[in-house]
C-alpha cells in the first residue's frame, strides 16, 4: 500500500499528559486508521520526531487520484464491450457454446468484427450511461424531496438506514423501464436492427410504462413483474457491496497495524496527509475488491433478470456460436422462477453462467487499466521530484508500482 511505510512505530507526540485519557485530534486520526485508540505510556519516549511533508506523500495521493478516475472511467466506458458480449450470451436461451472462459470469445470477436464495423461492441453506450445519470438524477430529487439521506455512515441511525435503502429501492423501480430499453438496445445486432437515436430509450421506456399491466406485443412480460426481482437484484448487491466493502477495510486495518507493530518506531510519518492517503487506500481496495466480488457472486441471478427483461420485445441479437449470423430471441417464461425452473432443466446449471468469460475479460481489462496507471503515475511523479529529495530512491518507486497488489 502506498505511503504505508512510513506509519510504522507512531510515537506519541511530547508534551501529552500520560494521566489523560486520551488526546482527541490524535487518537481520532489513529483510531480511524488502525481501528483501536493509541496505546497510553508512562516511558518517556524522547522529542516528538517532526517531519513535514515529503513528495513522496504527495505522489502518493496522485496515484490515488488517478486511479480513482481510470476505476471510474473503465466501469462506464472502456468496459462496455465486454458487458455488450455477456449480455448477449445471457439472454441467448439455445446458445450451444455456453463462452464459461474467455478463449472461447476471442475467434468470435474476430468474425463479428470482419462482418460487422467497430462500433459493433460499442451499441447502445449512450443509453447505458443515460440510464445511470437518470438513476442517480432520480435519487437526487428523492432525497431532496423527502429529506431521505442519498449516503449513510457509520453514525447513521436505523431510521435513516432505512430510508435510504428505501430512496434505493424506489429509484431502481422508477429506472427499470429505462432499463429495459437500454438492455435492448445493447444486445441487438446492428445488421438485423435499425439503429436507435440517442432519445430512443426514452420512447420505449415510457411505453413500458404506459403498458403496465397489459403489454402489447405478445409474450412481453408486464413491467410490474419485472421491477420487484429488478429492485431485489439491485438492493441485495448493493447491501453486499458495503457489507463487503467494510470487511475488506477491517482485514486491511488489522494487516497494517499488525506490520506498524514489527517495525521500526523511529521510521515514522504523522502527518496529515499521509494519514488521508492511508485512508484512501484503504477505501479504493475496498471498493474495486468488493466491486469485482459483486459481479462474479450475482452474475447468475442477472442472467435470469436479463432473460425476464428481453423476453417479447421482439430482438434479433448476433449468434455468438458463429459470429457471422443472427438469431431471434423466442422465450416464453412466466416469471423469474419459471425461468430459473427452464434454464436448470433446459441449459443445465452453466446456463447461468453463460458469457462468463466475457465477464473474466472485463474485469481482467480493469485490473489491468489500474496497474497501468498506476505505474504510469509512479513514474511521472518519480521524475517531477526534486532532484536532492531524500525519498527519490528505488524503494519508494516499487512501492508505488505494488499499490494494489500487495
Amino acid at each position: 500500500m502506498a505511503g504505508f511505510g512510513d506509519y510504522s512505530g507512531y510515537n506519541r507526540p511530547f508534551g501529552l499528559d500520560p494521566n489523560r485519557e486520551s488526546n482527541d485530534l490524535y487518537d481520532t486520526r489513529y483510531q480511524q486508521i488502525y481501528g483501536y485508540h493509541t496505546p497510553l505510556t508512562e516511558e518517556y519516549q524522547g522529542p516528538p520526531l517532526v517531519m513535514d511533508d515529503t513528495p513522496d506523500e504527495e505522489s502518493n495521493a496522485y496515484v490515488t487520484t488517478a486511479i480513482s478516475v481510470a476505476s471510474l472511467i473503465t466501469e462506464n466506458l472502456l468496459s462496455h464491450p465486454f458487458i455488450v458480449l455477456r449480455r448477449q450470451c445471457q439472454v441467448h436461451n439455445s446458445l450451444r457454446n455456453y463462452h464459461i472462459v474467455p478463449y472461447t470469445l476471442l475467434p468470435v470477436v474476430v468474425r463479428l468484427h470482419k462482418r460487422q464495423d467497430f462500433t459493433t461492441l460499442w451499441k447502445g453506450i449512450g443509453s447505458t450511461c443515460i440510464v445511470k445519470g437518470l438513476n442517480l438524477a432520480v435519487e437526487d430529487v428523492l432525497s431532496k424531496g423527502t429529506g431521505w439521506p442519498k449516503e449513510i455512515g457509520k453514525c447513521s441511525s436505523v431510521l435513516q438506514f432505512l430510508q435510504h435503502i428505501t430512496l434505493k429501492c424506489i429509484s431502481i423501480a422508477v429506472v427499470t423501464p429505462f432499463y429495459s430499453a437500454s438492455l435492448v438496445e445493447t444486445v441487438q445486432s446492428d445488421i438485423a436492427s435499425d439503429k436507435p437515436a440517442l432519445l430512443d430509450v426514452f420512447r420505449e421506456g415510457f411505453v413500458r410504462i404506459l403498458e403496465w399491466g397489459t403489454p402489447s406485443r405478445g409474450r412481453m412480460l408486464p413491467i410490474w413483474a419485472i421491477v420487484l426481482p429488478t429492485a431485489a437484484l439491485g438492493i441485495s448487491k448493493y447491501l453486499a457491496h458495503v457489507l463487503l466493502r467494510s470487511v475488506t477495510v477491517r482485514i486491511l486495518r488489522f494487516q497494517y497495524r499488525h506490520r506498524r507493530e514489527l517495525n521500526d518506531s523511529y521510521s515514522v510519518n504523522n502527518s496529515k496527509n499521509a494519514q488521508n492517503s492511508l485512508i484512501e487506500d484503504m477505501n479504493l481496495k475496498a471498493n474495486i475488491f468488493s466491486f469485482i466480488s459483486m459481479e462474479i457472486l450475482f452474475y447468475p441471478v442477472e442472467t435470469i433478470i436479463h432473460r425476464l427483461h428481453i423476453q417479447g420485445t421482439r430482438t434479433i441479437i448476433d449468434n455468438l456460436d458463429t459470429g457471422t449470423s443472427v438469431t431471434p430471441i423466442l422465450t416464453g417464461y412466466q416469471g423469474f422462477m419459471d425461468c430459473y425452473n427452464t434454464t436448470i432443466s433446459k441449459e443445465g446449471f452453466g446456463g447461468l453462467y453463460k458469457g462468463f468469460g466475457a465477464l473474466v475479460l472485463q474485469l481482467a481489462a480493469h485490473l489491468a487499466i489500474i496497474k497501468l496507471t498506476t505505474l504510469v503515475v509512479s513514474e511521472m511523479s518519480n521524475l517531477l521530484k526534486p532532484a536532492n529529495s531524500p525519498n527519490n530512491s528505488e524503494d519508494s518507486v516499487h512501492s508505488h508500482q505494488k499499490y494494489l497488489f500487495n
